[in-house]
């Protein structure tokens, strides 16, 4: 085994790696997977099973996995080889996820297996996001493990984050009801690629999920995730019907997505579906894994976003990845004063009061108070 437990959470607590570039802290013991009987699949003839956990549907043959990598058929059961087994954990201020909106400046346990049920390319962590979980460095860590962990560390918030919670469902679910009562936040970050029942199953355990919303068009998510839109917009109306807290990053790519017909597309559909308070966060796309042809994006591209957000009703758009850019503030949409100043992870001051703006006392959207 490498570094031990104590050693470990000695290092997150010391903040290692909190606010670099790459936001990994990779565990350096490699570990047989723990198969366990998954969740959300049906058995077929001759050993065969389809996985319902996400819209791929995945039909596996006997000794066989579906497209994650990391659910195997074994003589016609589907086991999950990622329980127990995350390949990296750190002590993340929330801000970085990023979610503007829910409890500012705690942190947040945050943790990842390998693999994934899309194929971005450009994921930033596509070195644990792309391969099986037996390629990439591991260490044994049970959902009351994790809980024990984030409280040590003094967490606020546990986060499923980094590759896509929803491939390690059962051990996401697990930790979610093994934090129960603990006052630690339970938030997914995910690209919501999901079927509807198990995410309707889960969604009682969480108290804030933040989406990848990769684009509005069916042909980005077709020939630059290998996925489709649909299926993600369906679970955005889940999330908001079910009243948990929301929030949605565009990672805004030059000449892909950055469309103002697009954008304006997109963030009409929001306020009509999902509301006007959700936050939207257009985000800066630097040249990453398999998109290293393409310019980082103006940030005036990001300014342009967020003003048709603006403009059709979105009460809440900010432009990321740019620190120290005004828009980085959540400001108060009715009186417009700055309540929350950031430069980039950092709070460097909260004005909000009572879940309201101390000037105009109108409710400013959001989880402000830990229960």
């Amino acid at each position: 085994m490498g570094k031990s437990r104590r050693q470990f959470l000695q290092l997150c607590a010391a903040g290692m790696a909190a606010c670099g570039a790459n936001p990994l802290f990779a565990l350096d013991s490699s570990s047989t997977p723990n198969a366990r009987e998954a969740m959300h699949y049906e058995k077929l003839s001759d050993r065969r099973v389809r996985c319902q956990l996400c819209p791929r549907e995945c039909v596996v043959a006997d000794l066989e996995r579906g497209t994650c990598g990391v659910r195997e058929n074994r003589d016609g059961k589907y086991f999950t080889l990622v329980h127990s087994n995350p390949c990296a954990l750190n002590n993340d201020p929330i801000e970085k996820k990023p979610l503007f909106h829910f409890h500012p400046g705690i942190n947040a346990f945050s943790l990842a297996t390998a693999g994934c049920n899309m194929e971005c390319r450009f994921c930033q962590n596509w070195e644990i996001s792309q391969f099986r979980p037996e390629q990439v460095p591991s260490e044994r860590y049970t959902p009351d493990d994790i809980v024990v962990s984030a409280q040590r560390v003094g967490a606020g918030a546990i986060a499923f984050t980094y590759s896509e919670p929803v491939i390690f469902y059962e051990y996401m679910r697990d930790i979610c009801l093994a934090a129960r009562g603990t006052g630690l936040g339970r938030v997914m970050i995910s690209n919501g690629y999901i079927q509807s029942k198990p995410m309707k199953q889960l969604l009682p355990y969480l108290d804030a999920v933040k989406i990848d919303f990769k684009a509005f068009s069916e042909s980005f998510y077709r020939d630059t995730c290998s996925a489709h839109l649909a299926p993600v917009l369906k679970t955005l109306q889940l999330i908001h019907d079910a009243g948990v807290w929301l929030e949605l990053v565009i990672l805004v790519i030059p000449t892909l997505n950055d469309s103002e017909r697009e954008f304006d597309a997109m963030t009409r559909w929001v306020v009509q579906k999902l509301g006007r308070d959700v936050p939207l966060h257009f985000t800066r796309f630097h040249p990453m894994y398999k998109l290293q042809n393409l310019p980082p994006t103006p940030v005036s591209t990001l300014e342009k976003a967020r003003e048709i957000a603006l403009k059709n009703g979105v009460r809440y758009a900010y432009a990321g990845n740019v620190p120290g850019h005004p828009s980085e503030n959540t400001v108060c949409p009715f009186c417009h004063t700055t309540l929350i100043q950031r430069r980039g992870f950092h709070i460097m001051y909260n004005r909000i009061q009572d879940s309201r703006c101390p000037k105009c006392k109108k409710t400013i959207a959001g989880k402000w108070h830990r229960d």
